[in-house]
């Protein structure tokens, strides 16, 4: 083990310790730790300032302002009132109504991130318009958007089956990854994951806000009516900017690029307030994500990600044991992917796989599918997915609260995931 690795994992272990403590603020523990992390030589400058330009900083904070200003339209209070007409006033079931559009739109968006973003504004207003509160119900949310994600054979699990494919035919394995194979081999995760965000997730997360927010009463809300010709374009640029991120690929364009269109389009129509826009950013979370890319740059500088992968292909070097494998393939994605993002962890781990796959002899679809399950089981640390950054601006949640709220799911779905698909695509 080189100097540098092993500084690295102390300034890791020290700024674990430092969130889960929570003594100073978050987005300065992740600052002091990139700063740490350069002055070490654990990360270059580049790794230091990309943060700040990455493609999903951009996205979060243009999303913000695109929600702030959908949540200022009166379509968002006049869906909710329409809900709970519909549901006859249940809120349980009106939150159930979102927790299904999330799942289903997660198979149609490959970022957690935009699909919480769309979902989040209606359910704000939600809780805040019938009295309930938005800590209790955000967090099971977000695990919704990220833990079903691409499980319908639609266009997330048929993007992710082709880069599946070309792994497969990289690594000399015939045949192809069928984008059925996600449904047939995930379906308890998304029935589990609902059910559990609808009773269980809620009773685990705080009453009140952990951390301050911005909550604006629905007082302050009246004061600042839109015009009319406001009120209808908001809700226009929402709708079209949502559709143009679903469509994304088949438009070719970028989805940092839509993101801020729709940002900048709600600043330049009035919809959001022009001089105050800055405020609906939650820029001490957007530090938070740029400190812990930085730490994720670090620990992939520094070999980390090569060692754990070294070691992983040792210990399963000669088992022929599937729930073996299976676990073994689920818990370690699983675990690095709470420090780093979980789309590297995905491309790191699947050759691994790969290979010690080749080298058993082994089936390695079942195997695949659990790597790319580890790493969506991803929502203890802000670090792991954006979403969960988002959420914490959006509730208040501390990483105390966060690994409160997601102790229990973050149990369940091993079992279900190892037990269950490795039954249904065996190793041997």
């Amino acid at each position: 083990m080189n100097t540098q690795l092993m500084i690295c994992l102390v300034i890791f272990i020290a700024t674990l310790l430092s969130f889960i403590l929570n003594k100073i603020p978050m987005w300065v523990t992740a600052m002091v730790s990139m700063i740490a992390l350069y002055a070490a030589g654990c990360i270059s400058s580049a790794d230091a300032m990309s943060g700040f330009s990455n493609v999903n900083t951009i996205l979060m904070a243009a999303m913000f302002i695109v929600a702030a200003g959908f949540q200022r339209t009166s379509l968002v209070d006049t869906m909710c009132k329409g809900l709970m007409k519909l549901t006859g006033g249940s809120f349980r079931m009106a939150y159930f109504g979102y927790l299904l559009l999330a799942a289903l739109l997660t198979n149609f968006i490959a970022s957690p991130m935009v699909v919480y973003a769309i979902v989040s504004p209606l359910l704000v207003a939600l809780c805040d318009n019938t009295g309930n509160s938005r800590t209790r119900v955000m967090f099971p949310m977000m695990v919704v958007c990220v833990a079903c994600c691409g499980i319908l054979p639609l266009p997330t699990a048929i993007q992710q089956a082709g880069q599946f494919t070309g792994f497969m035919e990289t690594y000399g394995f015939t045949g192809s990854f069928d984008p059925m194979y996600f449904l047939t081999g995930r379906w308890p995760v998304m029935v589990v994951t609902v059910l559990w965000a609808l009773f269980i997730g809620p009773r685990f997360c705080p009453e009140n806000p952990v951390l301050q927010i911005q909550v604006a009463s629905k007082e302050q809300r009246a004061k600042k009516k839109l015009s009319p010709f406001a009120d209808k374009i908001g809700i226009v640029i929402f709708f079209v900017t949502m559709t143009a991120l679903i469509f994304s690929a088949q438009l070719k364009m970028e989805s940092w690029f839509i993101a801020m269109a729709g940002a900048m389009l709600m600043v330049l129509f009035g919809v959001v307030d022009q001089k105050n826009v800055l405020r609906d950013v939650p820029w001490d979370m957007l530090m938070l994500f740029v400190g812990a890319l930085a730490l994720g740059a670090g620990l992939t500088n520094t070999g980390a990600g090569e060692l754990i992968g070294n070691v992983l292909a040792g210990a399963v070097g000669g088992t022929h044991n599937n729930y073996i494998l299976g676990a073994l393939f689920f818990i370690i994605p699983f675990v690095i992917t709470q420090f780093m993002l979980n789309r590297s962890v995905t491309a790191v781990f699947v050759p691994i796989c790969l290979l010690t796959c080749k080298a058993l002899g082994a089936n390695p679809i079942g195997l695949i599918m659990l790597v790319q399950a580890g790493s969506l089981t991803a929502f203890l640390t802000p670090m792991a997915t954006p979403a969960v950054a988002m959420c914490m601006g959006d509730a208040g949640y501390d990483l105390k609260s966060l690994i409160k709220a997601g102790g229990l799911i973050s149990l369940l779905l091993p079992l279900v995931y190892i037990f269950y698909t490795m039954s249904v695509f065996p190793a041997f």
